[in-house]
């Protein structure tokens, strides 16, 4: 993040706080939404592309909202699936010099400027998180909500890989080089699954949004 010599901190500080605030205003009545992360050059005739389709329509038809970036691509396929399921579908729109531009499935959008507030607003409204092919953002997003968990600093919730082969040799190496060398614990694996089947994916979700709720209520918080 620049500070431009038209920008100070302070302004940047206050416009980082109006966005937080904007998007808590929109998601308040938001109780279960799952965040979908993925590529935003994905092709629409990718089989990723279709298979984050049905994902995200099964999602809407079992009850949760979907957030993702609100982009084309990957994207594009998670609001689209459960914009024509009939769900909220939510768009966290950011503008970029190339790649991004809204896409039209989104029954809720919401625009930052800056990357800080928009993906503090995924970890603070996600009741899991499915992880499609990707590059450095999607990576981003992905290691950001591992350490947030990790620490937690957020909420314990799912995390998806969706494409086995693709993420094959990331997760190799996170095993061989992270763990072995002690630089994760052996229950940080256990941060996240695997699964590309789409109905599976699902009834994950599901079992351990209900889990949560269960806990909740005992706890006499719902």
């Amino acid at each position: 993040m620049s500070v431009t010599k038209t920008t100070t901190i302070q302004e940047q500080i206050r416009e980082i706080s109006a966005e937080l605030q904007d998007a808590a205003n929109h998601l308040k009545d938001i109780s279960a939404a799952v965040s979908i992360f993925g590529s935003a050059r994905t092709k629409t005739d990718s089989p990723y592309y279709h298979k984050t389709i049905e994902i995200s329509q099964k999602l809407a038809q079992a009850g949760f909202s979907i957030i993702s970036g609100g982009g084309p691509g990957i994207m594009e396929a998670a609001n689209k699936g459960c914009f024509e399921a009939g769900g909220t579908s939510i768009g966290l729109n950011i503008k970029l010099p190339h790649e991004q531009s809204d896409n039209p499935f989104q029954s809720q959008s919401i625009y930052f400027k800056y990357f800080v507030s928009r993906k503090t607003t995924f970890f603070m409204n996600s009741s899991g998180y499915i992880i499609l092919p990707g590059g450095f953002g999607t990576l981003d997003e992905l290691f950001e909500a591992l350490t947030l968990i990790q620490t937690r600093k957020a909420h314990k919730a799912p995390i998806i890989f969706v494409g086995s082969e693709f993420w094959d040799g990331l997760l190799q190496w996170i095993k061989k080089q992270l763990l072995e060398n002690h630089y994760i614990s052996s229950n940080d694996i256990n941060l996240f699954v695997v699964e590309d089947d789409p109905g599976r994916i699902v009834e994950h979700i599901q079992a351990h949004h209900q889990k949560n709720q269960e806990e909740e209520f005992q706890l006499g918080l719902c």
